[in-house]
């Protein structure tokens, strides 16, 4: 079985993916740890000297690696924007989105400086462009949680309740 949550950065991703493998017995992986561990640097190490684009050819290489195995997968913010990610993520399993209020990732996130994509002088704001450039991408995901207002074991309930459900769907047809 392998299960995928994406979602913009600070929605819990990897703190809900770590609960929801030990909850379903499997290996997690988190795609972010995985290609600072394969390069040897930090993402924002990438992104500074290589630049957003090497990062995404990397960032598809480890999530290919990873959609064959079956596991917990936190991927990046922005991976299901790219159509080869999405699709070879919804052709390995479920993919799971988690969600935020804009004001509460920006909470998360706003003091840490290791997030390339928040850089510059107002990062409420530019959490606001990425949320709205990638709605599309996050709609294509066959559950949303919203995690604003929820601890991290009802996140894991939510998403466990949801596998059975669409286990039995898929058993009866």
């Amino acid at each position: 079985m392998t299960v995928i949550l994406t979602g913009f950065m600070g929605t819990g991703k990897t703190t809900v993916g770590k609960q929801l493998a030990q909850r379903l017995g499997l290996p997690f992986i988190d795609t972010d740890q995985e290609i600072e561990r394969v390069e040897g640097r930090t993402i924002a190490a990438i992104f500074a000297a290589d630049g957003e684009n090497r990062f995404r050819e990397i960032e598809r290489e480890v999530l290919s690696q990873a959609c064959g195995k079956d596991a917990v997968i936190a991927t990046g913010g922005g991976a299901i924007v790219d159509e080869i990610n999405c699709d070879r993520m919804r052709a390995a399993g479920p993919v799971i989105c988690l969600t935020a209020e804009p004001d509460v990732i920006f909470q998360r996130t706003g003091r840490n400086r290791d997030r390339p994509l928040l850089s510059g002088d107002d990062p409420r704001e530019r959490i606001r462009q990425l949320l709205a450039s990638r709605a599309a991408a996050y709609a294509r995901a066959d559950c949303t949680v919203d995690t604003t207002n929820l601890a991290v074991g009802a996140i894991v309930e939510r998403i466990v309740a949801f596998l059975r459900q669409s286990e039995k769907v898929r058993g009866a047809q």
